[in-house]
């Protein structure tokens, strides 16, 4: 197994369903090292071409440019978060069913962010207009060995109202993140990165999706909605 789910049962799924601001769930372990290592290991250089940069106010980072070539062991990362039993594992910790995996990781993917990036608060987009599907969960790994608690990077997640941070996870190594994706999922890393030259803030995220929206939430697709901090 290269990953390591507990059992879930009705109290962990009630957990999950119950946090705050919104439904999580905090992971440390839950894959096994040797497949972060390797992830790791074959993470792409700064330099390299798979990135698309993002160099404005609100984004300061480098995302994956679907389709471009990754190496073995970030491809055998994905491959296990896009995998049956993975995604079967994610319909009984969140309770909802139904979920597809994004085969091209859109928007997903590996993400670098160096010395000064950040990521404003926001919501996600919410509609894949190829899958024709809903966006209704996120998975967000990280891979930062000795990752220091003032180099920042924390990700945060804030209210509904988008007025205040309820809780700030640091992007340690093996540690994930699963949520809930909504309308009010406010979430990001607004302090500039502290960490220094040389180091960055590396993770690999997948994004899950259905053919229903979330509860009570409108149907129609938005882009990223930003709030200013």
């Amino acid at each position: 197994m290269t990953f390591m789910p507990l059992e879930r049962t009705a109290q962990e799924r009630s957990a999950y369903r119950g946090a705050l601001p919104y439904p999580h769930a905090v992971f440390d372990g839950l894959f096994t090292d040797a497949l972060l290592e390797a992830a790791l290991a074959d993470f792409p250089a700064p330099e390299e071409e798979v990135w698309v940069d993002f160099d404005n106010p609100r984004e300061q980072k480098r995302g994956y440019r679907p389709g471009s070539p990754l190496r073995a062991g970030v491809r055998g990362l994905l491959a296990v978060l896009n995998s049956a039993g993975f995604v079967s594992f994610l319909e009984q910790l969140t309770g909802i069913s139904g979920l597809v995996a994004d085969p091209d990781f859109g928007g997903a993917g590996p993400t670098l962010v160096a010395p000064g990036g950040l990521l404003e608060i926001h919501a996600d987009f919410n509609w894949h207009p190829l899958l024709k599907k809903h966006r209704r969960l996120n998975v967000l790994v990280y891979l930062n060995p000795g990752w220091r608690e003032e180099w920042g990077g924390h990700l945060e997640l804030w209210n509904a109202e988008a007025t205040g941070c309820e809780r700030r996870i640091v992007p340690a190594f093996n540690r994930t993140i699963v949520f809930d994706t909504g309308e009010r999922s406010f979430h990001g890393h607004p302090a500039p990165l502290a960490c220094p030259p040389g180091k960055a803030r590396r993770s690999v995220s997948a994004y899950y999706y259905s053919s229903a929206p979330p509860a009570g939430e409108s149907p129609a697709p938005h882009d990223t909605i930003f709030r200013a901090t």
